[in-house]
């Protein structure tokens, strides 16, 4: 018997990275999973491999219509929503204040902060209903950039500090009846893609050169996650039984970056 045995779960961006990780981990775990997933391919992908344990819904996380959407056809499919997962986001690849295009800056803001601030949002505003039925949780995926400098651009830290704000702020608002907290997952392996504005929609963290080895140098473990070895975070967060004490935390999913700070732990240097 898993640990989610008889729950129902919605993810947004589970078509590729940690979040398919996670939607193949909770289907392990005993629990009916709906995806909200802006890939048409993805989409496709995700049918095919795990038919009826799991309900798909093509849409735009920073869309509320969309967040509602997939709500509605969750609970049409499995009759309840025990965990949302605000876990689609974007990166901006590194790119500083001074090199971020001025023609472009408000677009790739709107786009970044869509997805990473607005997705997580709103599909905690959409799912809040069915959460009080159940006395459910919420999840966000952080990252290492919602507690240290060099784990993105600007756009990106500040899109992840926000995250780490919300679950903050939710912790407080929704207690007692529903639990919110976050993952930070470090340096992984992922499909991960930028926004459109600044150019980067088809670049990906696994296509760059010699990626494995920046992310060992970055954290004192010197470890590079799979996506898979973050689920068991979430699942440990999703399991009322199991952490039904826990609220407004963050588990820190980095290879040990608090211990040193990430500058620290990449020898980096800045102006």
């Amino acid at each position: 018997m898993g640990w989610l045995e008889g729950k129902v779960a919605l993810i947004t961006g589970g078509g590729s990275g940690i979040g398919k990780a996670l939607v193949e981990r909770f289907i392990e775990e005993g629990a009916c999973v709906g995806v909200l997933e802006r890939s048409k391919e993805k989409v496709k992908g995700l049918q095919e491999q795990f038919g009826d344990r799991v309900v798909i819904i093509e849409g735009d996380v920073a869309q509320l219509e969309d967040n509602e959407r997939a709500v509605a056809e969750t609970v049409q499919a499995f009759g309840r929503i025990d965990t949302f997962i605000g876990n689609a986001g974007i990166f901006d690849y590194f790119v500083t204040l001074p090199d971020l295009p001025k023609d472009n800056l408000e677009k790739s803001f709107d786009q970044v902060f869509g997805v990473n601030v607005k997705g997580p949002l709103y599909g905690a505003k959409a799912a809040l209903p069915e959460l009080l039925k159940t006395k459910g949780n919420i999840i966000f995926t952080v990252s290492n950039a919602g507690f240290y400098p060099a784990g993105g651009g600007p756009l990106y830290t500040a899109s992840k500090h926000a995250v780490v704000g919300l679950i903050r702020e939710l912790a407080y608002e929704l207690s007692p009846k529903i639990r919110v907290n976050g993952v930070a997952p470090g340096g992984t392996l992922t499909d991960l893609r930028g926004p459109a504005a600044l150019g980067q929609e088809m670049q990906t963290q696994s296509s760059v050169p010699d990626i494995e080895n920046l992310m060992k140098a970055t954290n004192p473990l010197k470890v590079v996650p799979s996506p898979r070895e973050h689920t068991s975070a979430y699942v440990l967060l999703a399991s009322n039984k199991d952490s039904m004490a826990i609220t407004g935390n963050i588990i820190n999913s980095d290879g040990g970056l608090g211990v040193r700070g990430f500058t620290a732990a990449a020898g980096g240097e800045h102006l």
